[in-house]
């Protein structure tokens, strides 16, 4: 998605803007640690005020991608109504068998099913994934018109490759974001098989994904 409208040459794009304070405080052990947290803003309060900057002369949108697990529970959320949102949502049984390829150890929290639930009142649009691939065009005109932000058909290919905006991290975690050229079909197989003892976690998760996907946006 972050591809799609980087594609666009009227918008800027803000690859989590939260990541490096979100991991100046819980100094978790993801991949690129310091790397991360030096090149900043590692503090909440500066990501903040980045994320709310005037934008450019000739840029009319900022997109900004978020994680819902950055937002840690005193890190400050009155900001966030300042902004349109959006929530994506992605089948978290794939959202697990994803995220322990890159870190073994992992809690609901550390894939932010819980603060979806929470961000879901500040949100104007609920989308799902698998969804959204079915019809990328349809999905991507409507999320368009509904943000008041005119359709442009550049969203829906791009060219391969890294970005000068993507976040350090991007060598960890986007090797297929990289490969990418357009938006590709939804999965047809099954999410792989989790450890037994993720079972009990992702049956929270899952719990939670349907009820947040039952207010979703169909197209």
């Amino acid at each position: 998605m972050m591809r799609s409208w980087e594609n666009r040459s009227d918008t800027a794009v803000m690859d989590e803007p939260l990541y490096a304070a979100y991991l100046a405080t819980t100094r978790l052990d993801h991949p690129g640690l310091d790397e991360i947290i030096e090149a900043g803003p590692a503090a909440f309060d500066d990501a903040i005020t980045a994320c709310l900057a005037p934008l450019a002369a000739g840029i009319a949108v900022s997109y900004q991608k978020h994680m819902a697990h950055h937002l840690l529970p005193d890190t400050d959320r009155s900001w966030i109504g300042g902004l349109r949102n959006v929530l994506l949502l992605r089948d978290p049984q794939r959202v697990f068998a994803s995220y322990t390829k890159v870190r073994e150890s992992v809690t609901l929290n550390d894939i932010g099913v819980p603060q979806q639930l929470e961000l879901a009142e500040h949100c104007e649009l609920i989308v799902d994934s698998d969804d959204f691939l079915t019809d990328p065009a349809g999905y991507q005109r409507e999320i368009c018109r509904r943000l008041d932000v005119p359709f442009d058909p550049a969203m829906l290919t791009w060219p391969s490759g890294r970005r000068g905006s993507d976040g350090v991290w991007a060598r960890h975690w986007y090797s297929t974001v990289e490969a990418s050229t357009s938006f590709g079909p939804p999965p047809t197989l099954p999410p792989a098989a989790l450890p037994p003892h993720l079972a009990p976690i992702a049956d929270e998760a899952v719990a939670i994904y349907q009820e947040l996907r039952a207010n979703r946006l169909t197209v």
